[in-house]
C-alpha cells in the first residue's frame, strides 16, 4: 500500500512546478475561490517545517564540531549575500515599495530543503548543505525579523517582534516537534517518509494560489518588473554564493553546496510572512521565487552533474590508454 502511494507521490512531486503554475493561472483568472485559502497558509508552512523536522537527526549537527569553518561560512555568507543583493536590486530597478519589501523578505529567509536535493543531484557536499540549511532554519527566528526590519524599515513599516513570534510558531516549534517525533518513532517515520513530500506540494499549492488570488487585481501592473527582479536575485545569489565560497578557500565540491544554500530560499516561509505582515502585493516576489528556483536550481545541478560525469569518463579513458 505504502509502495503504491509512494509511486503516486513521486508522480505528483515530479510535476510539482506544473501543479503550482496551474494553480497560479486559475487563481489569477478566478481569484474568489482561492482567497479563503489564505487563512490556512501559516498552517501549511508549519506542516512543511514539521516534515523537515522529521528528517533531522544528530548526524546533521556533527559537522558543526568536525568542520566548524565550513559551517561558519555557510551561515555567514547566507545572511550576508541574499539580503543585500535584494536591497541593491530594489534601488537599481526602482521597485515599488511593496515589491521591494517582498524581495528583501525573500533574501532574509533561510534556505529550504530544495537546496539539499540540488546539492545531492549536483554531486556537491550534501552533508554540508543539510547541516547549513538546518542551522540556518533554526537561527532564522533570531536573524530574519531584525535583518528584514533593518533593511526595509525605511520603505514600509515593519513590526520585527511580530515577525519573530510568527517565525517561532511557523518554523522553530514545528521543526523541533518533528525532530522529537523522529527521536521517539524513527522506524515508523522511515516507513512513511516516501509519502511525506506530498505535504510540501499541497502546502505550496495552497500558499501560492491564495497569494496570487489576493493580489490578482494589481498583478498585471507589476508582474514584469517583479519577475525580472526575482530572476536576477536568484541567479546572482547562486553565482555569488559559489564564488564567495571559493573566495574563502572552499573547493568546488563544497562551493556547489553553498551556491544552492545561498541562492535557493524558503519561499513558502517568505510567502506566509508577506501575507501576514505586508501588503498582498509583497507576496509576489516570494511566489515567483518559489517557482523560479525550482527551475534554475535543477538546471545548475544538471550542468554540474554532467561536468562531473564527463570528468569521470575522461579519467576512465586515460586509465584505459595507460593500461
Amino acid at each position: 500500500m505504502l509502495e503504491k502511494l509512494g509511486n503516486i507521490v513521486k508522480f505528483i512531486t515530479k510535476y510539482f512546478s506544473v501543479w503550482i503554475i496551474l494553480g497560479v493561472v486559475a487563481a489569477f483568472y478566478n481569484p474568489e475561490p482561492f482567497k479563503p485559502l489564505a487563512k490556512y497558509v501559516p498552517y501549511c508552512i508549519m506542516a512543511v517545517m514539521l516534515s523537515m523536522g522529521l528528517t533531522v537527526s544528530i548526524d546533521d549537527f556533527k559537522l558543526v564540531f568536525s568542520r566548524p569553518k565550513d559551517v561558519f561560512w555557510g551561515i555567514v555568507l547566507r545572511y550576508m549575500i541574499m539580503p543585500f543583493i535584494a536591497l541593491m536590486l530594489t534601488k537599481v530597478l526602482n521597485l515599488p515599495p511593496a515589491i521591494a519589501a517582498g524581495l528583501i523578505l525573500v533574501g532574509c529567509c533561510p534556505s529550504g530543503v530544495a537546496s539539499n536535493v540540488m546539492t545531492f543531484l549536483a554531486r556537491g557536499d550534501t552533508a554540508l548543505s543539510i547541516t547549513v540549511s538546518t542551522i540556518n532554519t533554526i537561527i532564522a527566528p533570531f536573524i530574519t525579523p531584525f535583518m528584514f526590519a533593518f533593511l526595509v524599515g525605511s520603505i514600509v513599516p515593519v513590526d520585527a517582534s511580530a515577525i519573530l513570534m510568527d517565525i517561532l510558531k511557523i518554523v522553530l516549534i514545528p521543526v523541533f516537534l518533528g525532530a522529537v517525533i523522529r527521536g521517539f518513532a524513527s522506524e515508523f517515520i522511515d516507513k512513511i517518509m516516501p509519502v511525506i513530500p506530498i505535504v510540501s506540494v499541497i502546502a505550496i499549492f495552497i500558499t501560492t494560489s491564495s497569494g496570487f488570488a489576493l493580489s490578482a487585481n494589481k498583478l498585471a501592473n507589476v508582474a514584469l518588473i517583479a519577475f525580472v527582479a526575482v530572476i536576477l536575485h536568484n541567479v546572482l545569489g547562486l553565482a555569488t554564493g559559489y564564488w564567495a565560497a571559493r573566495g574563502v578557500g572552499m573547493p568546488h565540491f563544497k562551493a556547489k553546496a553553498l551556491s544552492f544554500e545561498i541562492g535557493m530560499e524558503n519561499g513558502g516561509l517568505a510567502m506566509a510572512l508577506a501575507l501576514a505582515h505586508l501588503a498582498p502585493l509583497a507576496f509576489i516576489p516570494a511566489a515567483i521565487f518559489n517557482l523560479a528556483h525550482n527551475v534554475t536550481g535543477p538546471m545548475l545541478a544538471s550542468y554540474w552533474r554532467e561536468q562531473e560525469e564527463k570528468k569521470e569518463l575522461t579519467e576512465k579513458e586515460q586509465k584505459t590508454l595507460q593500461s
